[in-house]
């Protein structure tokens, strides 16, 4: 939502599913099908931790594999290898300075620190700090919960609201009267679900994809950030 990292996810998603379910599809003797880069993205991936989007979008497949363990190897036909291939995409391309922000959010958040609001950023990834760092803006956030925190803590993931509790916890606020900022249909169900004071979702597709989230809990939906300082 801060940065376009959505695009760099959505694309390491693409390769990492698509070149196990050629493997699988030749294996079993089955017809390959693609990942959808915006259906099954959007449905079973966007905005959940690494092994649910893995498990999530295999079940609806209907292939069920071992687990794992979080060491596997990106070659292993388990739920963390297959993550952790993912995830060696991901890093390889933030490396190669793919990280860009979107301008009106990074505007958004600079006007709620001079107007001392509390800020924390809430992420499934675990390389969140990273990418903070390569987008120049981890000075404006004060708290931040990602897939490391949530590892070491035994936090659900979205859609589940426990990471957004923390993260309203650490900050020392309850979460009524927090705000909850989303372009994930899982996250505005995990603000939803949490009790937040609202839920805004950030719609960067369309029209189809501001429906699902304000189906998915969202209480107003706004194409970007910016939107809001000018209402």
């Amino acid at each position: 939502m801060l940065t376009q990292t959505a695009l760099v996810h959505n694309a390491a998603w693409k390769q990492t599913f698509d070149t196990f379910l050629e493997t699988w599809s030749a294996q079993h003797g089955q017809e390959f099908v693609p990942f959808d880069s915006d259906a099954d993205y959007h449905r079973y991936v966007d905005g959940r931790p690494r092994a649910d989007g893995v498990r999530t979008f295999l079940a609806s497949r209907n292939i069920i594999l071992p687990e794992g363990s979080p060491d596997d190897g990106p070659d292993l036909q388990t739920v963390n290898g297959i993550g952790n291939r993912k995830n060696l995409l991901v890093l390889q391309k933030i490396q190669e300075g793919a990280v860009q922000v979107y301008a009106g959010s990074v505007d958004y958040l600079t006007a709620a620190k001079e107007a001392g609001l509390r800020r924390a950023v809430v992420s499934a990834s675990a390389n969140c700090k990273d990418v903070l760092e390569a987008a120049g803006i981890a000075d404006l956030i004060e708290v931040r919960v990602d897939g490391v925190t949530a590892r070491e803590r035994n936090l659900p993931g979205k859609p589940a609201p426990d990471t957004f509790l923390y993260a309203a916890q650490q900050l020392g606020l309850p979460p009524e009267s927090c705000a909850v900022y989303e372009d994930a249909q899982a996250g505005v169900a995990a603000g939803r679900a949490g009790g937040f004071g609202i839920v805004i979702g950030v719609d960067r597709i369309g029209p189809a994809q501001a429906q699902a989230l304000r189906d998915n809990g969202a209480d107003i939906v706004v194409e970007d950030l910016s939107e809001l300082l000018t209402r």
